[in-house]
């Protein structure tokens, strides 16, 4: 792995607490004095009102970024009360999304726009929208790797076949090198037999892409957004703050990278 990781949090189904994952692992990765960028592709904005970003006027959006308007540096907007840099998203984005379906060459338009400026980051986590979709494809074939976020309920399995088939299509066309980062379990509920039995079947599915952290169901991990706060920042003692710091120390080490 180089020290330039560029890691896509997806999952196209939405209400798995992957903008929340995106979010605080971005804040624990800045926690542990690295230099992380944050990049919101999902037309919600959540990541961006998540980290407290009320966007100025003129201010250029990851929108402008891929339609050309806008280099990604331009774009880049530093959150103090985080420590990371977020190229934010708003609904503008969905202008983009319809752009991109005209460009023949709309795969790579993310990667090209952040050659350059990956380099003056050890970490970049792209925040991908709840959907297999044109921006989800553009942050898959910019990344190295994919992190996944899971609830362990019912349904999850099934979602988890169509994003694998997706990656899978990735990789063979534009993006060979993308690597499944690991998935992580979020929202956990340990009074309930079926996480448990839905645990067991990740575990023997992925084996060690399964990380170890797991997430609880935690509600100042809720609250956290509607104060543009992480949970990290919010309330460093909750479990939901405790779980994602391991998150980021989980990362870390599994890119065989030291915490200071």
């Amino acid at each position: 792995m180089t020290n330039h990781q560029i890691l896509a949090v997806a999952n196209q189904k939405g209400g798995v607490g992957k903008t929340t994952t995106a979010l605080n692992l971005a804040a624990g990765l800045a926690e542990l004095e690295k230099k992380v960028l944050l990049i919101d592709m999902d037309p919600q904005g959540n990541a961006s009102t998540g980290s407290g970003i009320e966007l100025a006027d003129g201010q250029a959006t990851v929108c402008e970024v891929l339609l050309g308007e806008a280099n990604a540096a331009d774009a880049v907007v530093r959150v103090e009360s985080m420590g990371y840099d977020l190229i934010p998203a708003n609904g503008d984005l969905t202008a983009a999304e319809v752009g991109l379906m005209e460009n023949e060459e709309r795969a790579p338009v993310l990667k090209q726009a952040l050659a350059g400026l990956q380099e003056q980051y050890q970490h970049v986590i792209i925040d991908c929208p709840p959907a297999l979709n044109v921006l989800t494809l553009n942050a898959l074939t910019a990344a190295d790797a994919v992190l996944i976020p899971m609830q362990c309920e019912y349904y999850a399995l099934e979602g988890l076949t169509a994003l694998l088939d997706t990656i899978g299509q990735i990789q063979s066309s534009v993006n060979p090198e993308l690597e499944i980062e690991g998935l992580v379990r979020t929202m956990f509920d340990v009074r309930n037999n079926l996480s448990g039995a839905v645990s067991r079947q990740l575990h023997e599915h992925f084996g060690e892409k399964l990380y170890g952290t797991v997430i609880p169901r935690n509600v100042r991990v809720a609250e956290a957004p509607s104060f543009g706060q992480s949970v990290i920042g919010y309330d460093p003692e909750s479990r939901g703050a405790v779980a994602y710091r391991g998150l980021a120390g989980e990362y870390l080490r599994r890119q065989g990278e030291k915490r200071p």
